[in-house]
């Protein structure tokens, strides 16, 4: 995208801000609640299983954005580091499913309790209105399917 002088940023832009400033307030919180050995990037698994343990990579790739090898890294990683562990499929036996272990679920009850934090700040700051507003104007956008395809303006 070229810069254009004058215009301002545009919605996604402004979404991705509000959330990397968010996540990145949560993952302050949980690097001091002794996760000191995780980058902010693994937040998009446990993120993900911390919302619903059990699932494939390509399930957590596809809700975060990111491409299946990106994100097998990414477990790879948090298996090595003791978060998170890989079971067998039950309803598939050549799948896997990845699940959190003692020590993850430490950690995402301790970045529960940032988010919980951060609601209660963004209600404050909005008042109640304007954060139930704010919500289901984010639950209507995250539901989209836009297609952007069409190369009319």
């Amino acid at each position: 995208m070229s810069e254009q002088p004058g215009r301002p940023p545009p919605t996604s832009a402004l979404l991705r801000m509000a959330y990397n400033a968010l996540a990145a307030a949560i993952y302050q919180a949980v690097v001091h609640a002794g996760g000191t050995d995780l980058r902010p990037a693994h937040g998009n698994v446990l993120e993900m299983l911390a919302i619903e343990d059990g699932l494939r990579l390509t399930d957590i790739a596809g809700r975060a954005g990111m491409a299946t090898q990106s994100m097998g890294e990414l477990v790879d990683d948090l298996v090595r580091k003791g978060y998170i562990e890989r079971r067998e499929d039950q309803g598939d036996r050549r799948a896997k499913r990845i699940h959190l272990t003692a020590k993850g679920r430490a950690h995402a009850a301790a970045s529960w309790v940032a988010v919980d934090k951060a609601e209660r700040e963004l209600r404050r700051l909005l008042g109640d209105e304007r954060y139930k507003q704010l919500r289901a104007d984010l639950a209507g956008v995250a539901d989209l399917k836009l297609d952007l395809t069409d190369p009319a303006p």
